[in-house]
């Protein structure tokens, strides 16, 4: 007797356009994950979705415009748009410009998203699909990445308790909510496990992490560990990857409080890589109070050369305004001069924007468009010039990277690729790229490379011992 074969229902798809920090990114994974495991399958472009979402940024008026361009684009060529993110908290300015948009929700509002799209888009109701069991909500497990297979993001808390004058984030984001620290260890332990070679730890305040919590324990690992940066770091810095490796573990917008010293050996030790990623913002005391920050530039001086007492190949990065109402030329040559004595090693600096909603705003004597940009090219030259001489006494060093990616071969047979050394963190920073590199290298490998040439911001080289299972010995 025959049998009728059963069909099962297509999956509706789901678009996803994400835009902003890692902290966005890591929402966008959030609701993919939470979308996959109700029946939805991923569209990778715009013609084969039957629903988009558009992650938004509203932190700069800049980025409000490129998210409202997002949208305008996704309604353009898809027409079935919902927006989430930093920017939702605008919804009747986005429903004013764009009345078709089906939804518009805020900033980490996983269940607010999710109900949108299944309104938009229903789930395709099966017995043999709905056998799959649900996913854990509270798990907070990136299972779809939005980044490449060997580094992921680790985010370990929402929101921020400063007031920063310049800064909006509290009232997109609330209030710091500091995720627990056995759930935070047991993602970056499952994300290693399967294949995550590079941990970026972010937040809004890395250093605060437990605060709210009032740095409460958990048991991990038959251990008590408190919600506390410095807890988290020891404990990151005991994850292997399923070959041995220590993975690079990476710490990012780091406010540089006191016990921000003590993950200082665990960097010298190799636990954690040595790499701070600390938003100063500026150096003049008159500029830090005015943006409400913490004004102790000559303080932070002194930690910066005691750190690298401690690991002497410590790699501080960090961002700077420019142009902040008030900031004199006095003020902008100080932060100049600072800047020689801290000797940064990767630095990125913005343009002063004033945000809807920001105390900023109110503030008196704004700076002229022009001299901001005059300033930005001065603080980039500087910042350049202190880069390049740093990279330049790499030359004929050696230095571990991690691969992200293997070209192919050129007309000669030889193979490049690019990767960064520890001192490069993805997307913000440096490459160093690799010559004649052997078969087999692939992105997530690490190797030791023999550093032949440097500019401004990159290195070159070659490498001078792999490491990674199929290297040749």
């Amino acid at each position: 007797m025959a049998t009728t074969p059963i069909i099962l229902p297509d999956a509706p798809k789901v678009g996803m356009v994400s835009l902003g920090c890692p902290k966005a990114l890591v929402d966008s994974e959030r609701i993919l994950t939470r979308l996959r495991a109700d029946g939805y399958a991923m569209s990778a472009d715009y013609a084969g979705a039957d629903v988009v979402l558009v992650n938004t940024c509203g932190f700069l008026d800049s980025a409000k415009e490129e998210s409202l361009a997002a949208i305008g684009e996704a309604i353009a060529e898809n027409g079935r748009v919902i927006v989430t993110g930093c920017m939702g908290n605008e919804a009747e300015a986005i429903r004013a410009r764009f009345p078709s948009v089906l939804a518009v929700t805020g900033a980490h509002q996983y269940e607010a998203v999710v109900e949108a799209v299944h309104e938009a888009a229903p789930p395709s109701i099966s017995p043999y699909v709905d056998l799959i069991p649900q996913a854990d909500p509270n798990s907070h497990l990136g299972d779809v990445k939005l980044t490449p297979r060997h580094y992921s993001y680790l985010k370990i808390s929402e929101g921020c308790n400063h007031a920063c004058a310049f800064c909006i984030i509290p009232s997109l984001r609330g209030k710091l909510a500091s995720r627990r620290i056995d759930a935070v260890l047991r993602e970056a332990e499952k994300l290693v496990a399967a294949g995550t070679r590079e941990l970026l730890v972010i937040s809004q305040d890395t250093s605060a992490y437990g605060v709210d919590v009032r740095h409460e324990t958990r048991q991990w690992k038959g251990r008590e560990v408190r919600t506390h940066m410095t807890d988290l770091a020891r404990e990151l810095g005991q994850l292997r990857t399923p070959d041995g490796h220590t993975p690079c573990v990476r710490l990012h917008y780091v406010y540089p409080y006191p016990h921000v010293d003590a993950v200082i050996p665990l960097m010298a030790e190799r636990l954690l890589t040595p790499y701070l990623d600390i938003p100063f913002q500026h150096a003049s005391p008159n500029v830090l109070r005015a943006m409400k920050r913490p004004a102790n530039e000559a303080k932070v001086l002194e930690r910066l050369k005691a750190w690298r007492e401690i690991c002497p190949d410590i790699t501080v990065r960090s961002s700077f305004v420019v142009g902040f109402p008030g900031e004199t030329e006095a003020d902008f040559q100080y932060l100049l001069d600072w800047l020689d004595e801290a000797q940064l090693d990767r630095v990125g600096a913005f343009r002063f924007e004033p945000v809807a909603g920001a105390a900023a705003n109110d503030l008196p004597d704004p700076v002229p468009e022009e001299v901001k940009e005059e300033r930005y090219a001065r603080i980039m030259a500087k910042t350049e010039a202190i880069s390049a001489a740093k990279l330049a006494a790499k030359v004929g060093s050696t230095v571990r990277v991690i691969v992200d990616d293997v070209g192919e071969p050129d007309e000669d047979g030889d193979i490049g690729a690019t990767a960064r050394s520890e001192a490069d963190a993805p997307e913000i920073d440096g490459a160093v790229y690799l010559r004649n590199v052997p078969e087999g290298l692939k992105a997530g490998d690490f190797a030791e490379v023999l550093v032949e040439d440097a500019d401004a911001h990159d290195l070159f080289g070659v490498i001078s011992r792999p490491d990674y299972p199929s290297a040749p010995q």
